[in-house]
């Protein structure tokens, strides 16, 4: 007699786990946040930003090099504002620098 083997996708087992659902929907609504504030950035920083964590009330997003993060610090008021305008309660966006990818 074999066992019978019970196969789901990724979604499948977060969706049966509080931790990962919780883990998959901060994932998602990190990436919306980048995406409500996206219109705002200048183009040429598009890329060189992506989602982060969140944490709380803290949003962090990760920036690709230094001239990026200054640049983007600039703005951080004004991102910061947009979203609380849309319903998202960020009291902070923090910035890590990421090395150039090779």
């Amino acid at each position: 007699m074999t066992a019978k083997t019970h196969s789901m996708t990724l979604a499948q087992a977060a969706e049966q786990s509080v931790p990962l659902a919780r883990l998959m929907a901060l994932s998602r609504e990190s990436t919306e946040r980048l995406e409500a504030v996206r219109p705002l950035l200048p183009p040429g920083l598009w890329p060189l930003v992506q989602a982060g964590p969140i944490e709380d009330s803290t949003w962090t997003l990760l920036v690709t090099g230094n001239a990026a993060a200054a640049k983007l610090r600039q703005l951080l008021p004004l991102l910061q504002s947009h979203l609380a305008d849309r319903g998202w309660q960020v009291t902070a966006i923090r910035l890590k620098v990421q090395s150039g990818q090779t």
